[in-house]
């Protein structure tokens, strides 16, 4: 065994369950932080029995809830001496639902839990990755913002609180796509602050990857029947956590901060193409380019601003 510790979020099914069974294998202290203890205690037995590692821990975190994290931080920094690898797994999106919901914190909850979450969680690990002679940071991005490869799509920055939750059509996946969007330019400038810490921050594009049952279950009935039509023709969960493992552990990105790694493990580039309609297409098709909106440096600006106002006053409306 060595003696490093990652943490990974949602780590109890999906990519992150591969990931945590992924560095398990290779001996690492796996934290999985997850909403769900009794459900997810039988992940974590699964896990063990799998890379009998017994190095497994399971800790609360509902990566949504400002007092979670910061109970979570706690209870971290008490077991454990230092970080190395903090992996922001863990996501919602949930398929066909019509309504602006709420989190603790009075936050529309895909920006909550997609982007306010990890930014909040990661300041509040820095001095344990500082400890660290390798610390690393790796954000789980989607391949749904390349709809912003669409100059008139934008995220919806006055409703990220619900502010106009009675006047607007609530549109799940626009606004999964908008939080990520978020977090990609959040990642930027993270790596931006956290350089003087000696702390890599990137993110990295999942490609269509099968989903879980248990992921599959929340969906609403039409979604179901997409999802397993869509599991037919992705690739396995495995494939992603070697690339969560390959990131986050090899010489190749040891000195890679503020990027943006598609699935085949190449550093992204903001998309140098013109307009016009085979422009478009090219675009569209080109894995390695990704929309020059998340190079806006307003927007980046406008995304760490809201990230640290909301983080640092939070105001419940619940």
């Amino acid at each position: 065994m060595n003696d490093k510790v990652v943490v990974i979020t949602g780590a109890n099914a999906g990519i992150g369950k591969a990931a945590a069974i992924k560095f398990g294998n290779e001996g690492y202290t796996v934290v999985m932080a997850c909403r769900n203890l009794e459900r997810s205690k039988i992940a974590q037995q699964e896990i063990i029995e799998a890379t009998k590692n017994p190095q497994i821990d399971l800790l609360q975190l509902d990566i949504s809830s400002f007092k979670s994290i910061h109970q979570f931080s706690t209870v971290l920094k008490d077991k454990y001496p230092k970080l190395d690898i903090l992996i922001h797994n863990a996501a919602y999106l949930n398929h066909g639902e019509k309504n602006y919901l709420l989190s603790k914190d009075g936050i529309e909850l895909s920006f909550a839990t997609n982007t306010l979450g990890p930014f909040l969680l990661t300041r509040q690990l820095v001095g344990m990755l500082e400890k660290s002679d390798d610390a690393r940071v790796l954000h789980a991005c989607t391949t749904n913002i390349r709809h912003f490869f669409d100059p008139k799509r934008k995220i919806e920055f006055d409703n990220l609180q619900g502010e106009f939750k009675d006047e607007r059509l609530f549109n799940a996946y626009k606004m999964y796509g908008d939080t990520k969007m978020a977090l990609l330019m959040m990642t930027f400038k993270m790596a931006e602050e956290l350089k003087e810490h000696r702390i890599s921050v990137n993110a990295v594009q999942i490609s269509a990857i099968k989903l879980s049952r248990e992921t599959i279950e929340k969906f609403q009935s039409g979604w179901k029947f997409a999802a397993r039509i869509q599991n037919v023709f992705s690739a396995p969960r495995e494939s992603m956590a070697d690339t969560y493992f390959h990131i986050c552990t090899s010489e190749e990105f040891k000195s890679v901060t503020g990027k943006f790694i598609n699935d085949k493990r190449k550093v992204m580039e903001p998309s140098h193409y013109s307009n016009g309609l085979a422009q478009d297409i090219k675009q569209l098709m080109d894995q390695n380019v990704y929309p020059k909106y998340a190079d806006n440096p307003e927007n980046i600006e406008r995304v760490w601003d809201l990230c640290v106002s909301m983080t640092s006053n939070p105001v419940s409306r619940v």
